[in-house]
Protein backbone atom coordinates (compact mmCIF):
# COMPACT_ATOMS: atom_id res chain seq x y z
CA UNK A 1 0.00 0.00 0.00
CA UNK A 2 1.19 3.28 -0.70
CA UNK A 3 2.08 5.39 2.00
CA UNK A 4 1.30 9.01 1.29
CA UNK A 5 -0.61 10.30 3.91
CA UNK A 6 0.67 8.36 7.28
CA UNK A 7 3.99 9.63 7.38
CA UNK A 8 3.03 13.35 7.09
CA UNK A 9 0.11 12.97 9.52
CA UNK A 10 2.67 11.49 12.16
CA UNK A 11 5.71 14.09 11.73
CA UNK A 12 2.48 16.52 12.01
CA UNK A 13 1.71 15.12 15.21
CA UNK A 14 5.08 14.74 16.57
CA UNK A 15 5.81 18.36 15.91
CA UNK A 16 2.74 19.23 17.59
CA UNK A 17 3.48 17.82 20.96
CA UNK A 18 6.67 19.05 20.54
CA UNK A 19 5.88 22.66 20.11
CA UNK A 20 3.20 22.19 23.22
CA UNK A 21 6.25 20.39 25.52
CA UNK A 22 3.70 17.33 25.85
CA UNK A 23 6.86 15.02 27.37
CA UNK A 24 6.56 11.89 25.53
CA UNK A 25 8.27 8.50 26.43
CA UNK A 26 8.13 5.55 24.76
CA UNK A 27 9.47 3.12 26.73
CA UNK A 28 9.28 -1.04 25.21
CA UNK A 29 9.22 -0.25 21.95
CA UNK A 30 11.76 -3.29 21.41
CA UNK A 31 8.65 -5.85 21.97
CA UNK A 32 6.63 -4.32 19.00
CA UNK A 33 8.07 -6.77 15.90
CA UNK A 34 10.38 -4.88 13.38
CA UNK A 35 8.84 -7.23 10.72
CA UNK A 36 5.80 -9.63 10.48
CA UNK A 37 2.05 -9.09 11.18
CA UNK A 38 1.06 -8.28 15.20
CA UNK A 39 -1.86 -6.75 17.18
CA UNK A 40 -1.09 -4.43 19.85
CA UNK A 41 -3.71 -4.08 22.15
CA UNK A 42 -3.97 -0.65 24.19
CA UNK A 43 -6.09 0.46 27.08
CA UNK A 44 -8.49 3.22 26.50
CA UNK A 45 -8.42 6.24 28.30
CA UNK A 46 -8.33 9.52 25.81
CA UNK A 47 -10.27 10.05 22.63
CA UNK A 48 -6.28 10.94 21.22
CA UNK A 49 -4.93 7.37 22.33
CA UNK A 50 -4.67 5.75 18.50
CA UNK A 51 -2.63 8.57 17.85
CA UNK A 52 0.01 7.76 20.55
CA UNK A 53 -0.45 4.09 20.43
CA UNK A 54 1.31 5.03 16.72
CA UNK A 55 3.30 7.11 17.79
CA UNK A 56 4.75 3.86 20.47
CA UNK A 57 5.45 1.91 17.82
CA UNK A 58 7.59 4.46 15.65
CA UNK A 59 10.59 3.53 17.12
CA UNK A 60 10.12 -0.06 15.74
CA UNK A 61 9.76 2.31 12.72
CA UNK A 62 5.94 0.26 12.04
CA UNK A 63 2.93 2.04 10.95
CA UNK A 64 -0.30 0.94 13.10
CA UNK A 65 -3.68 -0.13 11.33
CA UNK A 66 -5.81 0.81 13.81
CA UNK A 67 -9.89 -0.75 13.95
CA UNK A 68 -12.02 2.49 14.61
CA UNK A 69 -15.79 3.09 14.40
CA UNK A 70 -17.65 3.60 11.08
CA UNK A 71 -18.87 6.84 12.11
CA UNK A 72 -15.10 8.47 12.08
CA UNK A 73 -14.68 7.48 8.69
CA UNK A 74 -17.70 9.23 7.90
CA UNK A 75 -16.68 12.65 9.04
CA UNK A 76 -15.85 15.19 6.45
CA UNK A 77 -12.25 15.97 8.21
CA UNK A 78 -11.46 12.51 9.65
CA UNK A 79 -12.56 10.12 6.96
CA UNK A 80 -10.25 11.04 4.74
CA UNK A 81 -7.69 10.72 6.91
CA UNK A 82 -8.39 7.21 7.90
CA UNK A 83 -8.78 5.62 4.86
CA UNK A 84 -5.64 7.20 3.55
CA UNK A 85 -3.91 5.74 6.51
CA UNK A 86 -5.54 2.38 5.84
CA UNK A 87 -6.74 2.15 9.12
CA UNK A 88 -10.37 -0.60 9.64
CA UNK A 89 -14.03 0.75 9.61
CA UNK A 90 -15.14 -0.97 12.63
CA UNK A 91 -19.55 -1.40 11.67
CA UNK A 92 -20.46 -2.61 14.96
CA UNK A 93 -23.84 -3.72 13.52
CA UNK A 94 -21.70 -6.56 11.13
CA UNK A 95 -18.40 -6.75 12.24
CA UNK A 96 -17.51 -9.71 10.81
CA UNK A 97 -16.33 -7.98 8.06
CA UNK A 98 -14.18 -5.61 9.55
CA UNK A 99 -12.56 -8.74 11.84
CA UNK A 100 -11.78 -10.27 8.56
CA UNK A 101 -10.08 -7.52 7.41
CA UNK A 102 -8.04 -7.16 10.22
CA UNK A 103 -7.16 -11.08 9.98
CA UNK A 104 -5.79 -10.46 6.56
CA UNK A 105 -4.05 -7.51 6.80
CA UNK A 106 -2.29 -9.08 9.85
CA UNK A 107 -1.24 -12.54 7.59
CA UNK A 108 0.03 -9.91 5.32
CA UNK A 109 2.82 -8.30 7.61
CA UNK A 110 0.85 -5.51 9.14
CA UNK A 111 0.64 -4.17 12.28
CA UNK A 112 -3.17 -4.10 13.93
CA UNK A 113 -4.08 -1.69 16.49
CA UNK A 114 -6.96 -2.49 19.14
CA UNK A 115 -8.89 -0.64 22.04
CA UNK A 116 -10.02 -3.80 23.47
CA UNK A 117 -12.26 -2.23 25.67
CA UNK A 118 -14.02 -0.81 22.98
CA UNK A 119 -14.82 2.49 24.65
CA UNK A 120 -12.68 4.72 26.71
CA UNK A 121 -12.23 3.49 30.74
CA UNK A 122 -14.25 6.48 32.81
CA UNK A 123 -12.57 5.01 35.51
CA UNK A 124 -9.41 4.57 33.71
CA UNK A 125 -8.81 1.22 35.35
CA UNK A 126 -8.81 -1.20 32.59
CA UNK A 127 -12.59 -2.42 31.83
CA UNK A 128 -13.46 -5.70 31.18
CA UNK A 129 -12.07 -6.37 27.50
CA UNK A 130 -13.30 -7.94 24.65
CA UNK A 131 -11.83 -11.62 22.79
CA UNK A 132 -11.06 -10.52 19.38
CA UNK A 133 -7.72 -8.95 19.94
CA UNK A 134 -6.98 -12.61 21.21
CA UNK A 135 -8.77 -14.41 18.72
CA UNK A 136 -7.66 -12.68 15.60
CA UNK A 137 -4.02 -12.83 16.52
CA UNK A 138 -4.29 -16.96 17.64
CA UNK A 139 -6.03 -17.06 13.33
CA UNK A 140 -3.70 -14.99 11.72
CA UNK A 141 -0.50 -16.27 13.73
CA UNK A 142 0.65 -13.46 14.80
CA UNK A 143 1.48 -12.25 18.52
CA UNK A 144 0.21 -9.52 20.52
CA UNK A 145 1.84 -6.75 22.36
CA UNK A 146 -0.03 -5.33 25.34
CA UNK A 147 0.13 -1.10 25.71
CA UNK A 148 -0.74 1.10 28.25
CA UNK A 149 -1.05 4.82 27.77
CA UNK A 150 -0.70 7.29 30.69
CA UNK A 151 -1.81 10.93 30.75
CA UNK A 152 -3.31 11.35 27.44
CA UNK A 153 -6.39 11.50 29.30
CA UNK A 154 -5.84 15.11 30.64
CA UNK A 155 -5.88 16.33 26.83
CA UNK A 156 -9.39 14.64 26.02
CA UNK A 157 -11.49 12.53 27.90
CA UNK A 158 -15.06 11.52 28.08
CA UNK A 159 -17.13 14.18 30.20
CA UNK A 160 -14.01 16.39 30.15
CA UNK A 161 -13.70 19.70 28.19
CA UNK A 162 -10.94 19.10 25.02
CA UNK A 163 -8.13 21.08 25.99
CA UNK A 164 -5.60 20.04 23.11
CA UNK A 165 -3.69 22.98 23.55
CA UNK A 166 -2.42 22.28 27.11
CA UNK A 167 1.18 22.53 27.43
CA UNK A 168 3.53 20.85 29.28
CA UNK A 169 1.31 17.19 29.72
CA UNK A 170 3.33 14.05 30.02
CA UNK A 171 2.45 11.57 27.90
CA UNK A 172 3.87 7.71 28.94
CA UNK A 173 3.21 4.64 26.38
CA UNK A 174 4.43 1.60 27.47
CA UNK A 175 4.86 -1.79 25.25
CA UNK A 176 4.99 -5.37 26.85
CA UNK A 177 6.38 -8.48 26.25
CA UNK A 178 4.69 -10.31 22.94
CA UNK A 179 2.67 -13.32 23.56
CA UNK A 180 1.48 -16.09 21.06
CA UNK A 181 -2.02 -16.83 21.54
CA UNK A 182 -2.63 -20.14 19.43
CA UNK A 183 -5.89 -21.37 17.81
CA UNK A 184 -6.33 -24.28 20.05
CA UNK A 185 -6.39 -22.35 23.24
CA UNK A 186 -9.26 -21.09 25.36
CA UNK A 187 -10.26 -17.62 24.18
CA UNK A 188 -11.56 -16.77 27.21
CA UNK A 189 -8.33 -17.28 29.57
CA UNK A 190 -6.14 -15.59 26.49
CA UNK A 191 -8.55 -12.51 27.07
CA UNK A 192 -7.95 -12.48 31.02
CA UNK A 193 -4.34 -12.81 30.23
CA UNK A 194 -4.53 -9.97 28.26
CA UNK A 195 -6.29 -7.73 30.38
CA UNK A 196 -4.14 -8.83 33.33
CA UNK A 197 -1.34 -7.60 31.33
CA UNK A 198 -2.63 -4.50 29.95
CA UNK A 199 -3.48 -3.69 33.80
CA UNK A 200 -0.42 -4.56 35.10
CA UNK A 201 1.48 -1.90 32.72
CA UNK A 202 -1.31 0.54 33.45
CA UNK A 203 0.14 0.34 36.77
CA UNK A 204 3.57 0.30 36.05
CA UNK A 205 3.43 4.15 33.93
CA UNK A 206 0.52 5.56 36.39
CA UNK A 207 3.69 4.77 39.23
CA UNK A 208 5.91 6.44 36.46
CA UNK A 209 4.03 9.29 35.82
CA UNK A 210 5.93 12.56 36.96
CA UNK A 211 2.91 14.94 37.62
CA UNK A 212 0.72 15.21 40.24
CA UNK A 213 -2.53 16.92 40.69
CA UNK A 214 -2.15 20.46 41.17
CA UNK A 215 -5.11 21.18 43.27
CA UNK A 216 -8.57 19.52 44.75
CA UNK A 217 -10.01 20.19 41.40
CA UNK A 218 -7.51 18.35 39.53
CA UNK A 219 -7.53 14.76 41.15
CA UNK A 220 -10.49 14.10 38.42
CA UNK A 221 -7.60 12.66 36.01
CA UNK A 222 -6.50 10.36 39.28
CA UNK A 223 -8.24 7.21 39.42
CA UNK A 224 -9.67 6.28 43.09
CA UNK A 225 -7.29 3.77 44.32
CA UNK A 226 -4.77 6.24 43.52
CA UNK A 227 -6.72 9.09 45.47
CA UNK A 228 -8.29 10.48 42.68
CA UNK A 229 -11.81 11.25 42.30
CA UNK A 230 -12.43 9.50 38.51
CA UNK A 231 -15.55 6.86 39.35
CA UNK A 232 -14.74 3.73 40.69
CA UNK A 233 -14.72 0.93 38.47
CA UNK A 234 -18.41 -0.27 39.35
CA UNK A 235 -19.80 3.48 39.18
CA UNK A 236 -18.00 4.12 35.23
CA UNK A 237 -19.85 0.62 34.14
CA UNK A 238 -23.07 1.65 35.62
CA UNK A 239 -22.62 4.95 33.63
CA UNK A 240 -21.58 3.48 30.50
CA UNK A 241 -24.73 0.62 30.82
CA UNK A 242 -27.04 4.36 31.36
CA UNK A 243 -25.96 5.60 27.91
CA UNK A 244 -26.30 1.96 26.21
Amino acid sequence: MAELVYPPVVLAAKLMFRVLDNRLRVDGAEHIPATGGAVIACNHVSYLDFIFCGLGAQPAKRLVRFMAKQEIFSNKVAGPLMRGMHHIPVDRSAGASSYREAVARLRAGEVVGVFPEATISRSFTVKEIKSGAVRMAAEAGVPVVPMALWGTHRLWTKGRPRTLTKRHVPILIRAGEPFQPKPDEDAEVLTKDLRARMSALLEQVQADYPDQPASENERWWLPTHLGGTAPTPEAAAAMDARRE
